[in-house]
């Protein structure tokens, strides 16, 4: 495949980059139909008449068609859209950039969509797709616990589980820490319901506020409630987390002026499991927290971290400097390119 390509590439370099040009177009009216024209070009950056040019002649091979509510894929436009996705995977280097990021960050897995998460949340949920699609293949059949984190992220791939990852399989979802504080939606409790809800599954909740004294912390974990999904989570097969921008992760949990700051002086570029990391990779700070540890992910089989949007670059190389080898690292090529081109440093 890749010879042929390179035929095709040589001889006709134009009609490459026709194909690639009304593949995205179906793309993405796939992700936002129905869509009008004007919003599709301005989510595709380009003019209105540029597109225009190209509907025109997808609307008269079949496959899309118009209404009062927008464009939308016919039957035929859906078939060539997924029948194009191996050869346009070759044609953009999707695949060739998985192998040539998971080498960079050191782990064994890296999965590439499309797009930029930055300029559309639609890549989100085809990031929750690709999810879904990985679980289902990995997981094996009996009983798993899935420790989950919370964000805006995870609340996109929730929406993108489906119960036939519960066939053959008997999961719990938790949450992989303590999270009150943050708004409801993006908290780990509701992450992890979602996902239960989604596929049909159990969930457990663990309802302790995220930044804790000591004293605090100590008679918290006696609790029995506590105890006992703390002692889930410990035992949990398969983790599911993001990886935050630093200062955006900082605010949302309200930290204080002064550390954040101090974050700034020190140059934090990501957050995960509550550890505040710069561009080396430098851990500059912690919050205590209950729950799942850095640490934990040694023992746990299954690792899955999502995160993407050019904006995530830095956030993604500082953290991958710390995660296990084994990590399944989901991502855009927003992300991808940034990284690969060494932008992030």
């Amino acid at each position: 495949m890749h010879t042929e390509l390179a035929w095709l590439k040589a001889i006709a370099p134009d009609l490459m980059g026709v194909v690639t040009k009304r593949y995205q177009v179906l793309q993405f009216i796939n992700w936002m139909a129905p869509v009008g024209r004007r919003t599709l070009a301005e989510q595709m950056k380009i003019s209105e008449r540029a597109l225009r040019t190209e509907t025109d002649f997808l609307r008269s091979q079949g496959l899309l068609e118009s209404s009062k509510s927008g464009m939308v894929l016919t039957a035929k436009g859906l078939e060539t859209f997924h029948g194009l996705d191996h050869l346009m995977n070759q044609l953009l280097g999707i695949k060739d950039d998985e192998k040539r990021l998971a080498a960079q960050l050191q782990i064994d897995h890296c999965l590439v969509v499309s797009g930029d998460a930055d300029q559309s949340g639609r890549v989100l949920d085809e990031l929750g797709k690709t999810l879904n699609s990985t679980l289902q293949l990995l997981l094996p059949p009996g009983r798993l616990t899935v420790a989950v984190m919370g964000g805006t992220t995870m609340a996109h791939l929730a929406r993108q589980l489906t119960f036939q990852l519960s066939a053959g399989r008997e999961l719990t979802f938790v949450p992989a820490r303590g999270g009150l504080g943050e708004a409801v939606t993006i908290q780990a409790n509701s992450i992890a319901a979602a996902m239960a809800e989604a596929t049909d599954s159990n969930y457990r909740a663990l309802y302790v506020p995220e930044n804790l004294s000591s004293e605090s912390y100590e008679s918290l974990i006696k609790e029995p409630s506590v105890k006992e999904v703390l002692g889930l989570i410990d035992k949990a097969q398969v983790v599911i987390h993001s990886v935050g921008d630093a200062l955006v992760m900082a605010r949302r949990r309200d930290m204080s002026s002064d550390t954040i700051s101090m974050l700034k002086a020190k140059h934090a570029v990501a957050e995960a499991f509550g550890v505040f990391y710069d561009a080396s990779g430098k851990v500059v700070y912690k919050i205590p927290q209950i729950g799942l540890q850095l640490a934990d992910l040694d023992h746990i089989p299954y690792v899955f971290a999502v995160a993407a949007g050019k904006s995530k670059s830095k956030a993604i190389a500082a953290y991958m400097q710390h995660a296990p080898s084994r990590t399944w690292l989901l991502t855009d090529v927003g992300a991808t390119n940034s990284i690969l081109t060494g932008a992030t440093r």
